[in-house]
């Protein structure tokens, strides 16, 4: 494995050790949650990265590490619908992308946190779309995620308050969002490409940390229990919202 100074040669071991903690916790959540991978790890990896290496590192490893997972997804997710939310997602990401661009670290910190924080109150509350669906909600709730994907590296949120209106079963929830956020983290990758955003160092650092996040996915999935998805869904919430608040720059 290369040298972790070769890497990232900015970062102190203990940011390194720190940035590894924070992959796993994602990873767990991801594996028994199906989202919230975002949500737990760049609020702390932009404490410690420039936020399009940040980036970067969440979609390399969010690539990786939920392979395990991806054939009993696509078995039960919802993949009629993933057409639809793409192409707004393909819309809004390089608008996303752009603003991101514009702004200080701080302000991407921010957002990060947040957004994050906005989706648990609204988690939390029990707001949900309950109108008529159909392929052009779809494709706008796609367009809202592609461009906070782009801003912030959020794709998640408004995916996830969609689907948990929906009338699937929670099993298809979960396979469908993770579907989702697999996709759009290719899209991600393509679009950071070829605006000249991708970091050489962040890819490599990204690989490395795909394997504390992989073995994070492995056990969320391996603890998760349908019967106690509740549980599940509280002890998200409450990682998601410690990692939001340990990210805001007041906090420093």
């Amino acid at each position: 494995m290369p040298e972790m100074d070769a890497l990232a040669p900015d970062l102190a071991g203990g940011e390194l050790a720190l940035l590894a903690l924070a992959v796993f916790v994602a990873g767990m959540v991801r594996g028994f949650s199906g989202f919230g991978t975002a949500m737990v790890y760049l609020p702390v990896a932009g404490q410690v990265l420039p936020p399009f290496e940040a980036l970067t590192t969440l979609i390399v490893m969010d690539l990786i590490g939920p392979l395990p997972n991806i054939p009993a997804a696509l078995r039960q997710g919802a993949t009629g619908d993933l057409a639809w939310l793409l192409a707004g997602t393909l819309a809004g990401l390089p608008l996303g992308v752009w603003g991101l661009s514009l702004v200080p670290p701080e302000v991407f910190r921010y957002g990060v946190s947040l957004v994050s924080l906005v989706l648990l109150v609204l988690l939390v509350a029990g707001v949900r779309y309950r109108g008529a669906t159909g392929p052009g909600l779809l494709a706008g709730t796609g367009l809202i995620s592609g461009g906070l994907a782009g801003a912030v590296g959020l794709p998640g949120p408004p995916v996830i308050l969609f689907y948990m209106a929906s009338p699937y079963p929670a099993r298809v929830i979960r396979a469908t969002i993770m579907l989702f956020l697999i996709a759009s983290d290719v899209l991600m990758l393509g679009v950071l490409g070829a605006k000249g955003f991708l970091v050489a160092q962040a890819v490599v650092l990204g690989l490395v940390l795909a394997v504390p996040y992989m073995l994070g996915n492995l056990a969320g999935a391996g603890i998760f229990r349908p019967g106690a998805e509740a549980a599940y869904r509280r002890l998200a919430l409450l990682i998601i919202a410690v990692s939001a608040l340990s990210g805001l720059p007041l906090f420093d």
